[in-house]
């Protein structure tokens, strides 16, 4: 126990304030690394919700998993902005219970998403005859809606863990944002137990969900090795690709995050951005970029746009010359 140390009803996020020379530039580069980001997701949502060709459980999950980053980063950014161009950086311990909740109930909820995806592509691989049996929207909703409760309830787990006590002072949170490791060490109760346990809670669930794809990618592989043609086995790879690729760059960036041993130095902050911002960022351009179906609705979403405008432009040169 902690002794002769004030309660804490706030905490200050230190963040980028120890790199005060950058602090604007690194604004910008974030808000417009945001934009960007929010940009990607709102387009794979719009068009996954437009186009009925998209309409297929493969991009259910695409603009399920584009709706959950999007708020991921709602929860994180804006907050970060904001701390950039502030002087006071103060958060209350009930708004970053808040934080960490939907931090990491979103985080959870992303890396099942992305174990589904590859779920869904096992089953159109490996099983092309039984897939609209097994894989049909309803399922879809269904196991979207699962994933969401599973993160949300690992989320409470781990909150009710860290903040089933009171923080002891000094109230300065190396990290910008409320982060699990750097407030657990702010609790007057036995922290080092509570680390330990909600790390592993973490861990096993990064983890969990990582082998569980590699397995599905082991049984896709030795499938497609089995088809005679190129042209079939290059198809085939061509609809895992980019989801293999956003894989292995969220659970990369989280696992440096997650499993960095303690005593390996480093800043925090910093090595938190790849996951939090960068992340997020490259996930819907590789998802949009790689996709031919995505780049085609997104054509065909612009055509009738332009169809749109011009027929507008048709009729206000009529009026006008009528008038």
């Amino acid at each position: 126990m902690k002794i002769n140390q004030t309660v804490l009803k706030e905490f200050i996020l230190v963040g980028f304030s120890v790199y005060p020379h950058a602090q604007t530039f690194l604004f910008v580069v974030f808000f417009c690394l945001y934009l960007l980001t929010l940009t990607g997701n709102l387009t794979i949502m719009s068009l996954t919700w437009v186009d009925r060709h998209l309409h297929t459980p493969m991009y259910l999950f695409l603009g399920a998993l584009s709706f959950s980053e999007t708020c991921y980063t709602l929860t994180i950014i804006p907050r970060m902005l904001a701390d950039l161009l502030a002087k006071k950086r103060s958060i209350s311990v009930i708004g970053c219970a808040l934080q960490m909740y939907f931090f990491l109930g979103l985080g959870g909820t992303h890396c099942i998403l992305l174990t589904l995806m590859g779920y869904d592509r096992f089953l159109a691989i490996c099983n092309p005859l039984r897939y609209p049996l097994l894989m049909t929207n309803m399922a879809c909703g269904k196991l979207v809606v699962s994933a969401w409760a599973a993160g949300f309830f690992i989320s409470v787990t781990e909150i009710a863990l860290i903040f089933r006590g009171s923080f002891c002072s000094p109230n300065l949170v190396e990290h910008f944002f409320c982060h699990m490791r750097a407030i657990v060490r702010l609790s007057c109760l036995d922290s080092e137990l509570t680390e330990f346990i909600v790390t592993a809670i973490s861990v096993s669930g990064l983890m969990g969900t990582f082998l569980l794809i590699i397995l599905t990618y082991i049984f896709i592989l030795s499938t497609v090795l089995k088809i005679p043609s190129a042209e079939g086995k290059q198809k085939a790879f061509s609809t895992c690709a980019s989801h293999l690729t956003v894989v292995i760059i969220h659970f990369g960036f989280a696992s440096i995050v997650y499993l960095k041993p303690e005593a390996s130095g480093g800043d925090d902050t910093v090595i938190a951005v790849p996951y939090t911002v960068l992340t997020p960022f490259l996930s819907p351009l590789i998802f949009s970029l790689r996709n031919k179906d995505m780049k085609n609705a997104f054509r065909k979403a612009l055509g009738k746009t332009h169809f749109l405008n011009k027929q507008s432009w048709i009729m206000e040169d009529y009026k006008n010359i009528h008038n």
